[in-house]
């Protein structure tokens, strides 16, 4: 453990840290998760998985919001080796003797302690302020030290093909709520199609632009997207859930298959005899695949599930990783109701149905194809809806896929 001294040397090395990352943090493009989060709050979590632009948020907030508080803000790693040794609330304490007033803390799960420690300083330091981030798999209630009745929790996830839209063309394109795309998509199709052409940009969207690291290096977009899940499932997973590192390979045989499919219907029984796990090991290692944010697996109800409760449809999470964890071949129709699931997923609940392909808020049935699809398999439901890939516009109950994009 470090003493004040100590602690001050070491600060002054994190400052030096965090200064230059802020020097190289881009402005230029914010995403809209910042303007969601109540910033005033005294402790703050953003969960989210590896990849989606956490540590980007945090450094534009100090960057564009904390400017002249920068002198009282201190931005840290935890997967920093100095921790092996160290207290995080040591640190925090010598912080705010110094005057500090705004703590944020990447990466919190990297830190044995690092729940109890926040109750802490939470409990300890009412002046301090503090955002902390960490993995899907974070856990912010247990029984030694309950965060959750003092930390605001967000989910973080990756780009809406509208900020992706935004990014590539600069519009200034609104998000929507659902119920104004269903009763209104026709006026918001216009608004948007005045500014840009959408579906001239949705087929790079699907393969390559969920992440924002996208930027960065779109060569090896796809090579760096299978470094992350194997991130996930070699590190995370062990770490957080215990997975056996055994089973890493079986599991990544799992995902494939799901990314071959048209979705995937899981038959568990045979796929256990198939990848060689003991189907509730099976059925527990699903649900960590959901929880981490690499599946999406559907159920008659979207509250209240067991872990060892069978998902009757499974995609991925999101259409890049069909095109990183499959191949280049990827099946349209998964490919359409994945890219659905996943942007409306982030502020809706989705549940299977035996009759179209997703049921929304427990109410709005939806059905997803092509631009031919018809309402035969909706026709006698009521707020039922399809929504079509490859038109521009929608016609009453027929909306463009394209639009669901837009929801965040």
């Amino acid at each position: 453990m470090c003493n004040f001294d100590a602690c001050i040397v070491q600060m002054e090395q994190f400052i030096e840290q965090y200064r230059n990352k802020l020097k190289y943090t881009p402005t230029a493009v914010v995403r809209s998760t910042r303007d969601e989060i109540q910033w005033n709050s005294r402790l703050i979590g953003i969960k989210g998985p590896r990849g989606v632009g956490k540590t980007t948020l945090l450094l534009q907030y100090i960057k564009l919001k904390l400017a002249n508080e920068l002198d009282n803000s201190l931005y840290v790693s935890l997967d920093s080796l100095w921790f092996a040794e160290n207290s995080l609330l040591n640190l925090a304490d010598s912080f705010v003797k110094q005057g500090g007033k705004y703590l944020f803390l990447d990466e919190v799960h990297k830190y044995p302690n690092w729940s109890q420690e926040l109750k802490n300083i939470y409990d300890d330091h009412l002046q301090l302020k503090v955002v902390f981030t960490g993995s899907s798999l974070l856990e912010i209630l247990n029984a030694r030290s309950d965060l959750s009745r003092r930390a605001i929790i967000y989910t973080m996830q990756g780009l809406s093909f509208r900020e992706y839209l935004m990014i590539e063309t600069g519009a200034d394109l609104k998000a929507y709520k659902l119920e104004e795309v269903l009763t209104g998509h026709t006026a918001l199709v216009n608004d948007v199609l005045e500014q840009i052409k959408p579906l001239a940009h949705f087929s790079k969207y699907l393969r390559s632009g969920y992440y924002p690291f996208y930027l960065e290096q779109p060569d090896v977009y796809i090579m760096r997207l299978n470094e992350i899940v194997n991130m996930m499932l070699e590190i995370e997973l062990p770490l957080l859930r215990g997975l056996d590192v055994g089973y890493v390979s079986r599991i990544k045989q799992l995902l494939f298959i799901i990314s071959q499919s048209v979705p995937f219907i899981p038959n568990v029984s045979k796929l256990s005899d198939k990848i060689g796990i003991q189907r509730s090991t099976l059925l527990g290692y699903l649900h960590y695949l959901e929880e981490i944010k690499l599946t999406i697996n559907l159920f008659k109800e979207s509250r209240g599930i067991s872990k060892l409760q069978k998902p009757l449809k499974i995609y991925l999470e999101n259409t890049n990783l069909m095109y990183a964890i499959g191949s280049e071949e990827v099946n349209k129709g998964n490919l359409r109701e994945t890219f659905f699931a996943n942007q409306i997923r982030h502020q809706h609940s989705v549940s299977y149905t035996a009759k179209g392909d997703f049921l929304i808020d427990g109410k709005y049935i939806f059905e997803i194809g092509g631009k031919d699809k018809t309402r035969k398999q909706i026709r006698d439901l009521d707020k039922a809806f399809i929504a079509a890939d490859d038109i521009e516009y929608g016609h009453q109950n027929k909306i463009p896929l394209w639009l669901f994009g837009f929801l965040y």
